[in-house]
């Protein structure tokens, strides 16, 4: 029966599931390029410039170091400028209509990823301070060297820190690809899109999940299971969610959540200084230093 069907249906077979997922993915222009494995190649390039003595494979002399970087560097930006290109010609509307790639995305590439990588030493001062946060907000941490290799919540903020930059260049899919490996990698789901102030620690971190509008002050600190999500979503004539309004809570500086709440809605404020407790169900804003428990 096999050898039958190798010899008459495999053909067939393989047409019909061509035209059935071609409805829905189109002819493979982005998933042909192999993205996830590079995707993980950029992330993997990045973290080791800016921290080489941690996430390379081999102990590195102090004196080079500097040849190190410079080589992940040159590496990263080669290979984000690859996949941007590659991207952005595969949405490009203008490069659709005419069937031929448009030379403006190649240009729009080229910016994007000298941006990009002109960013990584303001990017790697924010994460210095999650590190702090993490190492001052938790008594079981002995060290940096600790948050930055057993930390999942460090796992998922660098490679967060690093998207967002990229979502705010307005690149397509990377940056969400990047934050879904995290995802997969940590249990913390934080969309790229969202605002993450300095001095952020997430404690344990399995289970939470973070909104793409949602906007957070600085020296905030979540525990396990927390949500900021979006209570409900505006719909348009022909009942689709509108994309890109506001819907995910706002949180201010120096608030604690504990682990399970959650906190919901884009008109959803919780004010400075406060302490939302474990397993609340938030759906409306409170004032700074409020203390919210259940009963």
């Amino acid at each position: 029966m096999i050898e039958q069907w190798l010899r008459d249906k495999a053909v067939s077979t393989a047409q019909s599931l061509s035209d059935i997922t071609r409805q829905t993915a189109g002819d493979g222009a982005i998933s042909g390029y192999g993205m996830q494995n590079k995707v993980r190649r950029l992330i993997d390039l990045l973290r080791c410039a800016m921290y080489p003595n941690i996430y390379h494979d081999g102990i590195v002399r102090p004196e080079f170091v500097p040849s190190l970087v410079t080589g992940k560097l040159q590496e990263a930006a080669a290979l984000l400028y690859e996949m941007c290109s590659n991207v952005m010609v595969a949405t490009c509307q203008e490069a659709q209509k005419g069937g031929v790639e448009c030379d403006c995305c190649r240009e729009k590439a080229d910016t994007v990823t000298c941006a990009f990588m002109n960013s990584l030493c303001d990017i790697a001062e924010v994460l210095n301070t999650d590190i702090i946060a993490a190492y001052e907000g938790d008594p079981a941490a002995r060290s940096a060297e600790e948050i930055l290799l057993a930390y999942p919540a460090f796992e998922a903020l660098s490679i967060f820190r690093l998207a967002h930059r990229l979502y705010e260049l307005g690149v397509p899919l990377i940056p969400r690809m990047m934050t879904e490996q995290a995802h997969s990698r940590t249990g913390i789901d934080i969309h790229p899109g969202a605002t993450i102030g300095r001095y952020f620690f997430i404690d344990h971190g399995t289970g939470v999940v973070i909104g793409e509008t949602c906007i957070i002050g600085e020296r905030v600190k979540l525990y396990q299971g927390v949500t900021l999500g979006a209570k409900s979503f505006t719909l348009d004539g022909d009942g689709n969610p509108v994309k890109g309004v506001h819907r995910h809570p706002r949180v201010g500086n120096n608030v604690v959540i504990y682990a399970g709440a959650t906190i919901l809605g884009g008109d959803t404020y919780i004010g400075d200084d406060s302490v939302i407790g474990g397993s609340v169900w938030l759906t409306h804003s409170v004032p700074a230093g409020s203390r919210i428990y259940n009963k």
